[in-house]
């Protein structure tokens, strides 16, 4: 790893003394485009990152994989390939460890850019993450997805967010009318109940961190690339407050949230929204053809007044910090700065210069560790030790 020395941020005035202790690393890859990383951290301090890899999303040689970080160790693993279905785009993978040390692997299966098509899919491993068991089907309702983790809850719940790809008929898939549920479980994972938040169309990739207060804080990804949204549960995730709109920008790419052991809550996102667009894409599958969607046609127009808008740019990557449980931020990081070109998704002719999809945790030392997409051909890894420099 080597220390990060450039985008130096001002905040209230001050340089932001942070870079001296963030150190960077791109992680090993095995495939053209390598994007939506999570990552987890093990009790034994080992660090695990996950993410799709293969030509091009879409595509159905699109399949997940894994890599480690030894705890103490300054070199990731090689990835392993941990689905393979010849079929299916597998997507948006995310780790869970269950109360009895069963480590989760989640992820989605669509069929080429149809995410209406999309089921989700687990394998679950019994020696945290070293071999892992058959592959099975989670929730086989078609156009279910995910994109951020599991949250256990006091009482033994386990919440996790979804968002629902909808359709009408003849209309191909672009996002215009997804939203928003919680998947809930009392019962260890065996099954699920569904809780919809309400008026949540448009928000998606649903982030849940529980609050020091004990609430729990939603953020939200939005189809309108317009604003970060924000809800609230405070009875254990069974009713939700409608989503509103942050003051922090969103440009229709995933974001993600953390609760500091301190109690504030930080995030890493693209700052930007369509209005630092200059183009506009029709979808974010306009390269794939698609035989199983030639008679479908993209609806320009919806029951609701709103359509997805997909093209904005997705830099910079950014960290922001909230004292009062997300209702005011303070942007304190660039983490990277670009001009973040995504109108198109090609990784092979390196045509796209991203800086997309992050994850966030705080480690067990206190150290935070955050990954994000790198122009669609890398997962670049970032490590912050020294968590009270990033609200000097």
């Amino acid at each position: 790893m080597t220390l990060t020395t450039n985008n130096d941020v001002v905040a209230d005035g001050k340089v932001n003394a942070i870079n001296e202790y963030i150190s960077t690393a791109m992680i090993p890859v095995l495939c053209p485009q390598n994007h939506a990383s999570n990552l987890f951290e093990l009790p034994n301090g080992d660090l695990l990152c996950t993410w799709f890899g293969g030509t091009q999303e879409g595509v159905a040689d699109i399949s997940i994989y894994l890599a480690r970080l030894e705890k103490d160790s300054k070199q990731w693993s090689t990835p392993q390939k941990l689905s393979d279905d010849p079929t299916r785009s597998e997507q948006n993978p995310i780790l869970f460890l269950a109360p009895d040390n069963v480590l989760w692997l989640l992820w989605t299966a669509q069929i080429s850019g149809n995410q209406d098509t999309a089921i989700v899919r687990c394998r679950k491993s019994n020696d945290f993450g070293v071999t892992w068991g058959n592959i099975e089907t989670l929730l086989n309702q078609a156009g279910t997805f995910v994109r951020q983790p599991i949250v256990v809850l006091n009482n033994g719940d386990w919440l996790l967010p979804v968002f629902y790809c909808v359709v009408e008929q003849g209309e191909k898939w672009v996002g215009n009318n997804d939203y928003s549920a919680v998947k809930i479980s009392s019962d260890l994972g065996k099954t699920w109940r569904d809780v919809i938040v309400p008026n949540s169309v448009g928000c998606v990739h649903m982030n849940i961190t529980l609050a020091k207060n004990g609430s729990l804080i939603a953020l939200f990804r939005s189809r309108w690339a317009d604003h970060i949204y924000r809800s609230v549960s405070d009875d254990n995730g069974n009713t939700w407050s409608d989503p509103v709109p942050t003051t922090l920008p969103n440009n229709n790419s995933s974001i993600q949230v953390t609760t500091l052991s301190n109690g504030d809550l930080a995030l890493v996102f693209n700052n930007s929204s369509q209005l630092d667009a200059t183009e506009r894409r029709t979808s974010l599958y306009d390269e794939i053809e698609d035989e199983s969607a030639d008679d479908k046609v993209v609806m320009n127009q919806t029951k609701h007044g709103k359509t997805a808008f997909w093209g904005a740019p997705r830099a910079p990557m950014s960290l922001a910090i909230s004292p009062d449980l997300g209702l005011t931020w303070q942007v304190v990081k660039n983490l990277d700065e670009g001009d973040g070109y995504c109108m198109s998704n090609n990784s092979q002719q390196k045509i796209n210069r991203e800086f997309s999809y992050p994850s966030i945790i705080q480690g067990q030392n206190g150290t935070i560790h955050i990954s994000y997409t790198y122009f669609r051909q890398a997962i670049k890894y970032i490590r912050i030790t020294d968590v009270n420099l990033v609200k000097e």
